[in-house]
């Protein structure tokens, strides 16, 4: 009897104790995990030898947002510099190039703030600075030089989920979409090029997150 009675004692101090809010107003959320940056290429034609190819590459990424209400929040895509090898038809790998791009975004957070599970859409800005670029041995050797990728500015667009393990604790897996073109300027056999290129990724990324 005196266990039955603890039991029913217990089950009522769960049913009226304050539950854990995921997500409320105020909270900064902070994510950490891998990012995959798959880039959705296209360009002009490249010297007769067709489009550029870019290849896909994986980094940290780490995102922080703040909620400004229990549904919304602002939130700020950062990474460790993405590297990616630019190929050609006929000619293989010519060019590495490293970038970073910072993307601030409008979400909004489906479910009430009571609710482990947390979907979540996105809109917002991209910032893509690109550095470091440079013609390998290959490219060298068919005649170019002087590579120079330009800066972007563009929209990007997210759909994510969040779940809540424990206390500040959560799980998060998104996909993230950002118009990134760029002019890519460089000599072959001394005469100036620009080459307008799209590179529009795809990110996947998969994090652990926390709750301040």
């Amino acid at each position: 009897m005196k266990k039955n009675l603890c039991a029913v004692a217990t089950l009522a101090a769960m049913m009226v104790a304050p539950q854990a809010m995921a997500h409320k107003q105020g909270d900064i959320l902070v994510r950490a995990g891998t990012a995959t940056v798959v880039p959705n290429e296209s360009s002009d034609d490249v010297l007769g030898l067709g489009e550029f190819g870019i290849d896909s590459n994986t980094q940290l990424g780490i995102t922080v947002g703040y909620m400004l209400t229990d549904n919304i929040s602002v939130e700020l895509l950062a990474a460790t510099p993405f590297r990616h090898s630019v190929s050609l038809n006929g000619v293989g790998k010519i060019a590495d190039v490293e970038h970073l791009p910072p993307t601030l975004m409008l979400q909004y957070y489906f479910m009430d703030s009571s609710s482990k599970f947390r979907p979540y859409v996105g809109a917002g800005l991209n910032y893509t600075t690109f550095f470091n670029e440079d013609f390998n041995g290959t490219g060298k050797s068919a005649q170019l030089s002087d590579l120079k990728l330009e800066d972007s500015w563009g929209l990007a667009a997210n759909v994510g989920i969040d779940y809540q393990v424990k206390d500040n604790w959560f799980f998060g897996a998104s996909v993230w979409y950002a118009d990134i073109g760029t002019d890519v300027k460089f000599k072959a056999g001394g005469e100036p090029q620009k080459i307008s290129t799209d590179i529009d990724p795809w990110v996947f990324m998969v994090t652990a997150g926390y709750t301040f």
